[in-house]
């Protein structure tokens, strides 16, 4: 078989690379020149774990191709994937002009049948725009060529996105005809070995699959910090409300860690993005409009904390904050709606000296945040006289750093910990004073006439 993917972001590139993995000939196509150069010489513009090594394999081996003319991609081509970005506008709606004109372009330029598949997360009611804006072209040219419409939303974690690809827990795919399930079922075989199913549906109930899904988990990661934060009122422990809700199997573990609220790409976007369209359908959607209100709110609790503890914003005034982490989540370098962008902020307007480490997201960060903050090459030079440290993202090198260091190198044994990865009592027993989220810790906290004053 051969495909094509439009768009080579997060993504496009990951479906590209996959399905080259398998033996499919995939050309990913972009309108950036410099971005395709770079794939061609191996540079990727995205961090995600193992995809530099399939995508180099796939490349030598011409099974994946990188070119920037869609009409050559085209030629033979069974599948033609719709991977570019749906951002967010101003109301929230996602906004589908990149779509529509790649929807143009393939009318314009295809001679024989071709599935059009929508990968990029769209509202429902984008596939039969897709299809209006296909055959638009076809009678422009005055031809009749039979294609087909389909949608097929990606449910890949950053982080573990090729293995997400690669052995996936369900496939959904809207289709429109049976010509188009036996072109989906055949591409998707060699993905369903071990025994997941490929989810056949109407193309708007595959477009809302995707929005439902995430919205979901957004809901699940939003109700658990309210908990979290309600726990340090009432003096409970949120680690063992975790562990007491999540053994229940209609619940379960995941998305029930407290934290400084969700980030990235997807959820943020994706919440809106439902919200509009039921408001366009004269509908409100009040769960989520309460996700959306906690995770805003949730993304100040942290730098609460720290004015708190230091006895208000005028006293953070020339202190320096060390932070371990700006991506949203470990294993990526998306900062795309990160917490820490919002706690940055905050520190900076309150004049505090900002320190950071992350281990791949520094170049991104330098691209949102400029150099209004430090960025260190490793995460212990960034506590050098530090009045406390910060833990924005649970990288795994965070987990268990060598603690006689981390207090010989800070000013202050402070830590605030956004992610809940070390336990407050050891951290008492280790001498610093600690800070998590839904913990009540303040028991272990020195007198406010112990604090040093900048």
């Amino acid at each position: 078989m051969k495909v094509a993917i439009v768009g080579t972001g997060y993504v496009g590139l990951v479906t590209g690379a996959c399905f080259s993995e398998v033996g499919i000939n995939a050309t990913c196509v972009d309108i950036d020149e410099k971005k395709i150069e770079n794939l061609k010489e191996g540079i990727l513009p995205i961090y995600e774990p193992g995809l530099e090594e399939v995508v180099l394999r796939n490349f030598h081996k011409k099974r994946l191709h990188f070119t920037t003319n869609l009409k050559n991609a085209l030629v033979e081509c069974d599948v033609v994937f719709i991977a570019v970005g749906t951002p967010p506008g101003e109301d929230g709606s996602a906004d589908l002009k990149y779509v529509e004109a790649v929807a143009n372009q393939v009318g314009e330029l295809i001679d024989d049948y071709v599935l059009v598949v929508t990968k990029s997360t769209v509202p429902v009611g984008t596939g039969e725009k897709v299809r209006a804006a296909v055959q638009k072209s076809l009678d422009k040219r005055g031809v009749n060529i039979e294609f087909g419409i389909a949608s097929n939303p990606e449910f890949l974690k950053e982080g573990a996105a090729v293995s997400d690809f690669l052995k996936p827990d369900r496939i959904v795919v809207g289709i429109d005809s049976e010509r188009a399930k036996k072109l989906m079922n055949r591409l998707y075989k060699p993905f369903v070995m071990n025994g997941h199913p490929v989810i056949f549906m109407d193309v708007a109930s595959a477009e809302m699959t995707k929005y439902a899904a995430n919205s979901m988990l957004a809901t699940k990661i939003s109700f658990m910090n309210d908990i979290s934060n309600l726990c340090e009122i009432v003096g409970a422990d949120v680690n063992l409300v975790r562990q007491g809700i999540g053994s229940d199997t209609r619940i379960g573990t995941k998305f029930i860690y407290p934290g400084i609220g969700y980030g990235g790409s997807c959820f943020p976007k994706d919440v809106k993005a439902l919200i509009k369209t039921a408001t366009q359908h004269k509908y409100s959607m009040s769960v989520l409009k309460a996700v959306e209100e906690v995770n805003e709110r949730q993304k100040n609790v942290l730098y609460k904390k720290v004015e708190d503890y230091f006895g208000g914003k005028k006293n953070l005034l020339g202190r320096k904050i060390a932070l371990w982490g700006l991506s949203f989540k470990p294993e990526t370098d998306d900062m795309r709606e990160a917490p820490s962008l919002t706690i940055v902020k905050q520190l900076l307007e309150a004049g505090c000296i900002v320190s950071a480490y992350d281990p791949v997201s520094t170049k991104e960060a330098k691209h949102l945040i400029g150099d209004t903050i430090e960025y260190c090459p490793d995460q212990y030079s960034a506590l050098i006289g530090a009045d406390c440290l910060m833990i924005l993202t649970e990288w795994s090198e965070f987990k268990f750093p060598n603690f006689n260091t981390v207090g010989n190198l800070m000013d202050e044994k402070i830590i605030f910990d956004g992610r809940n990865i070390y336990d407050y009592k050891d951290m008492a027993e280790l001498g610093f004073t600690y800070t998590c989220m839904g913990v009540n810790t303040k028991s272990t906290h020195p007198k406010k006439s112990q604090i040093k004053v900048a």
